[in-house]
């Protein structure tokens, strides 16, 4: 058994987590959601872009063959609804837990002109207000924030390209917490972003290395899981304390727990490129993969191998901080 984390913030790392069939190759894991029941879904560019498991890792149902062209980023509703963000048709698709279509924002196949600030260009990820209103990254090829109303009329956007506070260098992902405030992954720009609901910056968060999945969690849903990504070159793969790594910090941005997974790399312990992340009521940290997409920038000189993980569980061995 293979313990990481410290402190309050220990965790069993689970070996092959997930009981797929044989014939089901899961592919590159975007992003990941768990629901009121502890259910994970899985958002993968593989065969099946919608995988949902239990907490066993037991596949319960499968959907959204054919709908997507590069699956990016995944948010679950309190209502139990799926927004399903991708990069690859420049669009967010609501969807019921069944994979029934309830709205659509954004013309598949049809970006908005490049740092144009139109909705969207390479989409990354969605999150909801408390009143439900829809925030979107935009993301790769925009620099900004949408603000929708939940039924998809476009309220305001803010954003553009900079490291100045308001700007963003990849808005890669972002969440809303109960009272309305959005924090937003800056990836490139080392930082997380914090906004009121109208996109006014009110804090910046920093000493983090390109974080790129965020989720919420905790006794409280206070605590924020940070993923980060790790380099993206070659010649920086090996160099400490910037490899692929876990940040648990609080509701001021203090760190209150890390996990340091090394170098980029294949075995146990290790991970090449962590990008989507959840939590579930027990505190266990589900964490998602681009390893395929990430390998020829890591290891160009090397054959990408077969099997390259893509999904791990962290069972939590400590239980919830107390608040």
């Amino acid at each position: 058994m293979t313990i990481v984390g410290n402190g309050r913030f220990r965790y069993e790392l689970v070996s092959n987590w997930g009981r797929f069939p044989d014939d089901m190759v899961l592919g590159d894991v975007a992003a990941i959601a768990v629901d009121a029941r502890d259910q994970v879904y899985l958002f993968t560019r593989g065969e099946h872009p919608i995988i949902v498991v239990n907490s066993d890792g037991e596949v319960q149902r499968t959907w959204g063959h054919g709908l997507f062209q590069n699956p990016h980023g995944l948010h679950l509703a309190p209502d139990g609804n799926i927004y399903c963000t991708d990069d690859g048709d420049h669009t967010v698709r609501v969807f019921t837990p069944e994979g029934k279509l309830l709205l659509q924002l954004g013309v598949p196949g049809r970006p908005a002109p490049m740092m144009s600030n139109r909705p969207f260009n390479r989409c990354t990820h969605t999150a909801l207000s408390p009143q439900g209103e829809i925030y979107v990254s935009d993301g790769y090829k925009n620099a900004c924030i949408h603000k929708f109303t939940p039924d998809g009329r476009l309220l305001k956007t803010w954003g553009e390209s900079g490291p100045a506070p308001g700007q963003f260098y990849f808005p890669h992902n972002l969440v809303c917490d109960a009272d309305g405030w959005v924090y937003v992954a800056d990836r490139e720009n080392h930082r997380i972003q914090v906004f009121d609901g109208d996109g006014i910056p009110e804090a910046q968060w920093h000493n983090l290395h390109r974080p790129c999945a965020l989720c919420m969690g905790g006794a409280h849903n206070d605590l924020f899981y940070v993923g980060h990504l790790g380099p993206n070159m070659a010649f920086t793969a090996n160099f400490p304390k910037l490899g692929p790594r876990l940040t648990i910090l609080d509701a001021a941005g203090t760190e209150q727990g890390s996990i340091d997974f090394g170098p980029p790399g294949v075995g146990e312990g290790r991970m090449i490129a962590p990008h989507g992340i959840a939590v579930s009521s027990q505190g266990d940290v589900y964490i998602g993969e681009v390893s395929h997409a990430a390998w020829p920038g890591l290891f160009p000189a090397q054959e990408r191998p077969l099997g390259l993980p893509t999904l791990h569980k962290l069972r939590r061995l400590s239980g919830e901080p107390s608040p």
